[in-house]
């Protein structure tokens, strides 16, 4: 009988966070919840809460923190509030396993704390290894705290590398391209956040489908990648791959290349990220070979997707730099989605704090967040 694995689901709300709960809810008799953390959305919370009974809530949004306790009097659940809420569910006692299922840059401070406590991290929340890669594989080492990706881009790495890194040559990270591939600049200028948000093989949350339109989020997976399994930018690269079937592949130095397919279904990687080091039976739908048909690469349009070189040249230049890119891509993004800019302003946004910061090397967190901060209000100040 398989021992019962207790984890921590940050970010429970979100698209990744209820994929995680899907997963929970297939295998209830070895995983089980004991605490969940979101940003504002008490109504679903509160529903996953009296679902899966943890004995810890918190919600970042201190006013929907409040509303949840008033709720969830009945239940058993303590509510916490606020950031520091979030984080102090990573102090819980007994924690097997964090999945770190966070937005943006308020990830970081949560893996850093759950590392050093000697507890595994799960991650589908890139900035923190994109701003601060240096300082958590650093820690995940010191700590023996593994950090194992739940992306379907880096879980396929992951699974296909295994023991074999000595033999690298190239890692190969797969892209859908989007649902603007081969347009032009011009189509692109007339872009709507509701164009934007109609991804055409995956369903993400808003940030990280904008990402992907955008092409940013396959150059926060180059850093990922980077920092993840120890591999230079020069063995990196990125193919279109529309029909999202092979997740990445690798290339060993005897010309031998491994690729990972599965249907583009992220609980079938969520569930690897969980079960790991064992494979678990699951009822997530089966790709068929025959159906699937063909399958096609090209390479990526640098040109008209400027995003995912300026990614690749603040990853390359390192130091602060990456800290830069997320947080001035995040506010533009934020941005968009608001309707205050054009989706090709975000990387004219994103290029110019890029310009206009001078790299800090080694940075520490304090620095990080310092650097963070800055970006968004560059950004703020520039539109």
């Amino acid at each position: 009988m398989q021992d019962v694995k207790r984890i921590v689901i940050l970010g429970s709300t979100g698209s990744i966070g209820r994929q995680t709960l899907e997963v929970v809810e297939a295998h209830s008799n070895t995983l089980k919840v004991i605490g969940l953390g979101a940003g504002s959305n008490y109504q679903l919370l509160e529903q996953q809460v009296r679902r899966f009974c943890p004995s810890f809530a918190a919600l970042a949004d201190a006013e929907a923190a409040r509303i949840a306790a008033s709720h969830l009097q009945d239940e058993t659940v303590q509510v916490l509030s606020g950031l520091q809420g979030i984080t102090d569910l990573v102090d819980l006692p007994n924690v097997d396993l964090v999945v770190n299922a966070l937005s943006g840059f308020a990830g970081l401070e949560p893996t850093i704390k759950a590392i050093r406590r000697g507890i595994p991290v799960a991650i589908a929340n890139k900035e923190p290894l994109v701003v601060a890669g240096h300082l958590i594989m650093e820690e995940s080492r010191r700590w023996n705290s593994p950090i194992l990706p739940i992306d379907s881009e880096p879980s396929a790495i992951f699974q296909c590398l295994r023991d074999e890194k000595r033999f690298l040559r190239k890692l190969i990270i797969t892209a859908s391209g989007g649902p603007f591939r081969g347009w032009t600049q011009d189509q692109l200028s007339t872009v709507t956040p509701e164009l934007a948000l109609r991804h055409p093989n995956w369903s993400m949350g808003q940030k990280i489908t904008v990402d992907s339109a955008s092409l940013m989020n396959k150059g926060l997976e180059v850093i990922e990648a980077h920092w993840l399994f120890n591999v230079d930018y020069s063995q990196i690269e990125v193919v279109i791959h529309p029909q999202s079937i092979v997740h990445s592949l690798i290339e060993f130095i005897d010309g031998s290349i491994l690729a990972h397919l599965g249907q583009p279904d992220m609980r079938v990687p969520i569930q690897y990220a969980l079960s790991y080091p064992e494979r678990w039976g699951s009822p997530w739908p089966r790709l068929s070979l025959v159906e699937a048909g063909q399958l096609t690469f090209h390479a990526p349009d640098l040109t008209n997707f400027p995003c995912l070189e300026l990614a690749l040249l603040a990853g390359k230049k390192g130091g602060s730099m990456p800290t830069v890119l997320s947080g001035a891509d995040e506010e533009a993004v934020d941005l968009f989605l608001k309707e205050k800019i054009g989706f090709m302003d975000i990387p004219r946004l994103i290029e110019g704090a890029l310009a206009s910061h001078h790299r800090i090397d080694n940075p520490d967190l304090a620095t990080l967040q310092a650097v963070d901060h800055w970006a968004r209000c560059w950004v703020r100040e520039h539109i």
